[in-house]
């Protein structure tokens, strides 16, 4: 979609006779319209969209169909309730990775209970993103702490690499957690299988060789076909995908209902962490489009997806940042373009059989491509200069994330844990401001003036007046005050009330409108509470 295309803001709706505001017409992303472009543009989508889903089955430890029927009837379902016109749902790398850390050690890989739990976790993040959504909580996206996100996403992406690099090198690691897997890997080249390295350095090679060409080269599509045609026509003996179930994805509504409950702390990390990607993107582009964009909008079409996945042979999906990219350089223009995706990898699963001699080295290799540019640990050390806290924050659940893999919901709730610890330490500070003038003392206090703090603010003035003799009176200016809780007004009135008792004469001053009330029925009451 060219600059000159793209919708400007509204006007100002005009008062209407009884003087509230007329409704408006529509406009933004609500008034556009299903287009051709957004065909071409959902065809694009899809074309890379099916080799893709066949890699992060693999890396959830789903068997390939699977993924397939996760890139299928969600995206139909998400199309008419998503805000942003771009976001393309589906298989993602960070959920497929999170999928996989939470279910691994409940079941087998890839086993018959392995899938059903699967389905039981994408309900769970379904409900809890249609819980956060139509609640309107939708803020609780920008509540993630960056530092914790700058830590863990880049561990998530070397973890994700590594836990490709023995398919991409055709190596048989013997068993063992993913980063032990990966370094046995790379330290026998004797295991590796040359056609296998060959095929995944020819994928490498076609996704970020062909962006150079033009950013809408299909890469991982050009390379799929040739390593099909390649396997076939060689007799390629490496691994391959094998044998797909064609046909449409199995609705049902049979769950295993009774591991739903056992389910719900790595749903609910996977709700809200896996909707960082979506959520970010979305608003990156409704910045640059000048529209506006509605996160809770966002949370109920994501969470409608992973329902839709769980009644319908999926597991856990979430917004993908390359494939969004993708579609709006391809000319999607609403978000109908998403089910125009949806559709064509339906018509895919009729024909998945032709996709049984892809060789499984290049799933690994389309995987690693997709992470790249994820691995990023230089953004945690630039980190150091202007917040040493925030560092700590990043660092740490970095470390946590690749020392606990493939469990990496617990780095995430390590990441989260410290990153209010450093939020509640900063706020039991509060930074006050002293000075003499004649014969008062001033005091003027900086921050958020809660229960936590209170009692600190409150022994610092009380010893500067023990220090100060020759005071005779004390003026508190609240004016720097950002907000004033009902125990920091108590201490206040106890400040008061022990400068009274030494003679000292005290005064507010600055005291904001908010605070008033709580002011007067407090600290100035003629009676203490």
């Amino acid at each position: 979609m060219t600059g000159s295309s793209r919708p400007r803001l509204g006007k100002l709706p005009r008062p209407g006779r009884d003087g509230a505001a007329a409704r408006p017409a529509p406009t933004g992303y609500a008034a556009r319209r299903f287009t051709f472009a957004d065909v071409l543009a959902g065809i694009s989508v899809a074309l890379v969209l099916v080799p893709q889903s066949l890699a992060y089955a693999a890396l959830a430890g789903m068997p390939p169909e699977r993924g397939l029927y996760a890139a299928a009837l969600p995206l139909l379902i998400a199309a008419p309730l998503a805000c942003s016109p771009y976001l393309q749902t589906g298989p993602v790398a960070v959920t497929c990775l999170l999928t996989f850390g939470a279910l691994s050690s409940m079941a087998t890989p890839g086993s018959d209970e392995y899938v059903a739990l699967g389905l039981a976790l994408a309900l769970v993040v379904g409900v809890v993103r249609l819980a956060i959504g139509l609640l309107h909580a939708g803020v609780i996206a920008y509540l993630m702490s960056q530092p914790m996100l700058i830590g863990f996403i880049p561990a998530a992406a070397i973890l994700i690499f590594a836990s490709q690099l023995p398919a991409a090198l055709g190596a048989n690691a013997p068993a063992g957690d993913i980063l032990h897997q990966a370094g046995w890997s790379l330290l026998h080249p004797g295991a590796w299988e040359l056609a296998s390295v060959l095929l995944a350095a020819g994928v490498l090679a076609a996704v970020f060789g062909g962006r150079r060409l033009h950013p809408l080269f299909p890469g991982v599509l050009v390379a799929a076909i040739a390593a099909i045609a390649y396997s076939k026509l060689s007799g390629y003996s490496g691994p391959i995908v094998g044998e797909l179930a064609a046909g449409l994805p199995p609705v049902s509504l049979r769950l295993p209902w009774g591991d739903v409950p056992s389910l719900i702390v790595s749903g609910t990390i996977i709700a809200v962490v896996g909707y960082a990607e979506a959520g970010s993107i979305a608003r990156a582009f409704a910045a640059q489009d000048r529209e506006r964009w509605d996160s809770n909008r966002e949370f109920v079409s994501q969470g409608a997806a992973n329902v839709a996945a769980a009644f319908s042979g999926g597991f856990p999906v979430g917004g993908s940042f390359s494939r969004s990219s993708l579609n709006r350089m391809a000319g999607g223009h609403s978000r109908w373009s998403g089910a125009v995706t949806g559709v064509v990898v339906l018509l895919a699963l009729l024909f998945a059989g032709a996709l049984a001699p892809l060789p499984k080295a290049i799933l690994g290799a389309t995987v690693m491509a997709a992470v790249i540019p994820l691995i990023r640990p230089g953004r945690i050390l630039r980190l150091w200069s202007p917040s040493r806290p925030g560092f700590a924050i990043a660092a740490t659940t970095f470390v946590a994330t690749l020392a606990l893999s493939p469990h990496v919901e617990q780095g995430v709730l390590i990441g989260v844990g410290m990153a209010i610890a450093v939020h509640l330490w900063r706020e039991l500070r509060i930074d006050t401001e002293l000075w003499i003038e004649g014969d008062a003392l001033h005091v003027k206090p900086r921050g958020v003036l809660w229960f936590g703090a209170a009692q600190a603010l409150q022994d610092r003035i009380l010893d500067e007046l023990a220090a100060q003799r020759g005071a005779q009176r004390l003026v508190l200016h609240l004016d720097g005050l950002g907000r004033l809780d009902v125990t920091g007004a108590i201490a206040l009135r106890a400040v008061f009330d022990e400068a009274r008792r030494s003679e000292i004469v005290p005064e507010l001053v600055g005291v904001q409108p908010r605070d008033r009330r709580l002011v007067e029925r407090v600290v100035e009451a003629s009676e203490p509470v």
